[in-house]
Parts: structure tokens; sequence; C-alpha cells
């Protein structure tokens, strides 16, 4: 198995380099937060591995030390938070070497991530993907896979004090252009935008 998460690593690079006019007045925000650390986890679908990450295939949930648990694929997770979060939601996982094969991976530097957030946020979503965003459907909570704008990603729905936010993850060679799409789907909506600095650490 990998070695358990660490708070140190090389500078992080984002994948959106461009720069972006002042916000627009809107209650939508679209945010990079490709520096926040992300692991793959990969373990059976049943077994110790599945039991103390306990995110079910298509759901999320907080762990008990901050970071945030993605069911993304069957027999697999995605786990996110600062590295010290992410180190403390992994390494549990040392412990289970000889119960089942489990592999983790550090992915921050491999996959961009971004958050759309605001009121319009489904009706962002429905004009590059295809899934439908009610509530009934993708609640807060839900974890799918979808292409959006023509991008394979994985997105959670992760709602900030009640408003809808989705987290949407591709690969990061995908990152400015799937940033760029997104801004012109949610530019009818006010769309304000919060680009992350260009080179920052992994927290």
């Amino acid at each position: 198995m990998a070695e358990s998460a660490s708070p140190q690593g090389p500078a992080f690079e984002s994948p959106v380099v461009r720069s972006y006019p002042a916000s627009r007045a809107g209650d939508l925000t679209l945010s990079d937060e490709s520096a926040v650390t992300k692991w793959l986890v990969r373990a059976g679908t049943e077994g110790p591995t599945a039991d103390l990450l306990d995110a079910p295939f298509g759901t999320s949930r907080a762990a008990a030390d901050g970071a945030l648990v993605l069911g993304s694929r069957p027999g697999e997770w995605i786990i996110l938070g600062t590295s010290a979060e992410v180190a403390a939601a992994v390494a549990g996982l040392d412990g289970l070497e000889e119960q089942e094969f489990c592999s983790a991976l550090d992915w921050t530097h491999g996959r961009a991530m971004f958050r759309v957030t605001g009121t319009s946020a489904a009706r962002m979503l429905e004009k590059v993907c295809g899934l439908d965003w009610s509530d009934h459907m993708t609640p807060d909570g839900a974890v799918v896979s979808a292409s959006v704008a023509l991008v394979t990603c994985d997105i959670a729905r992760n709602d900030r004090d009640g408003v809808r936010s989705y987290l949407i993850f591709c690969d990061r060679s995908f990152g400015q252009y799937l940033f760029d799409a997104l801004i012109d789907a949610g530019n009818e909506f006010g769309l304000s935008v919060a680009a992350a600095s260009h080179s920052h650490s992994a927290d």
C-alpha cells in the first residue's frame, strides 16, 4: 500500500493559468480548488477498507477528522481536505494490509477540482451535462461520474450553508478548458470567478 499522506510536498501549480476580469454581480460563483489535497483509494467493495471509509458508491460523508470522503465508484474513494485531514483519514489503512489489497494514491497534482456554488448552479450544469440535477436525483451528498462539456468528470454535490454547491473533478490536462467551459455556461447567470493563484502549497 502507498505510504500515508504527508503534509509536505512540491509546490502546487494550478491548471488554471489565465487571468479573469473582476467578479460580476450574481449569486453564482466558480472557484478553482485544485490545490486541495486529494487522495484516491481503491479496495474491495466490501471489506475493512470499505468499512473504514464508510461512503458507499454514489454517496459522500464528512469524516471525524474533517476530510470529505466520496464513494466515487464501486471499490473507489476520493478523500479531500487539508493534508493533515487527509493523512488522518487514510492513517488507518496501513493496518489493513494483511486483510485485503488496498492502494492509496496522492492525486493532488494530477486532478483539477472546481467548485460551483449558487442557486443557479444546477441550471448552469444542465447546460454542459445531461444528468438530472434535481434534488430527487442528485441530493446533497450525491456523487456521480458524467461528461461535463465533453470531459469525463467526477461530480459531488456538497452544499454550503444550505446553498447548492458542486465539486467537479477532471484530469489536470483538461483543467483550463473545463474552467473556461464552466465560465461560458455560467455567464448568463451573472457568474463570479475566483481563480486560485497559479502556485501555492497543497493546503
